[in-house]
């Protein structure tokens, strides 16, 4: 039987798993769903049309599945999905999605997202993502694998963040992160490749060398972005490593940081 205290609000509808352990004075909604294993501590809000998998840790004053903060938004139905394994630290936020988009905002499993962070309305969030205390994202951005944004760093509505990408604090992003590239600043600018992040993550050195090359392609060899994406893609039928390149430029729209 789960473990409630007293003073939580549950609310009958709900579906909360045999073993989920939820703490004083939180609020569970009539539409969510909580999965094994989960924690959820006191001063928690539950809200929402929203589903949570299992094993998932919500520190204190955790806001899952509130309204989006999207003046259109007219208490559709619509939907916020949370996978396995991720920590929620104090105060996150994280919104449901609008009917202007998909619906639903989407999170993977084994992300660690700490104080203050927001994940706004139809993010999509993939998997070992890090969102550092406070760090921002608007509407409609999605996160890819293994990413890292910094403490206050702010993402603007519609980027898209490539795999193993790395934003240092503070960093304000407007336009697409490419895959394994580090950026900095205000505005944000490419500051190099995450080699050391590669090399944790168990890539080969011919991996790292072949995204060291397709980060000189964009950012050192002068030529224009489309012919850099062509070139990229043509390496990438020798490395799959650089396959992360290739699904980036297929989905990207606002241009690239530079």
């Amino acid at each position: 039987m789960a473990k409630i205290h007293p003073s939580a609000l549950v609310d009958p509808a709900a579906q909360i798993a045999d073993d989920v352990t939820i703490g004083a004075f939180s609020i569970i909604g009539p539409h969510v769903v909580v999965g094994a294993g989960s924690i959820i501590d006191s001063h928690c809000v539950f809200s929402g049309h929203t589903t949570v998998g299992c094993h998932n840790r919500f520190y204190s004053y955790t806001a899952i599945g509130c309204d989006p903060q999207d003046k259109k938004y007219a208490d559709e139905p619509t939907r916020l999905v949370i996978g396995n394994r991720n920590t929620f630290f104090q105060n996150v936020t994280v919104s449901t999605g609008t009917a202007q988009d998909r619906g639903v905002t989407l999170m993977g499993d084994n992300n660690w997202i700490m104080a203050y962070a927001h994940i706004a309305h139809d993010c999509v969030v993939g998997n070992n993502v890090i969102l550092a205390n406070s760090a921002t994202l608007a509407g409609h951005v999605t996160i890819g694998d293994y990413a890292i944004l910094g403490g206050l760093t702010a993402v603007h509505q519609f980027c898209s963040i490539g795999e193993h990408a790395m934003a240092g604090g503070g960093s304000i992003l407007v336009q697409d992160l490419p895959p394994f590239v580090m950026c900095e600043g205000n505005r944000a600018i490419a500051r190099g490749f995450n080699s050391e992040g590669m090399k944790r993550r168990g890539f080969t050195d011919l991996d790292i060398k072949s995204v060291k090359a397709a980060y000189r392609l964009l950012y050192r060899s002068g030529i224009s972005y489309d012919e850099a994406v062509t070139q990229i893609e043509s390496l990438a039928k020798e490395n799959n490593a650089l396959q992360a390149f290739v699904r980036f430029f297929a989905c990207s729209t606002r241009g690239i940081i530079r």
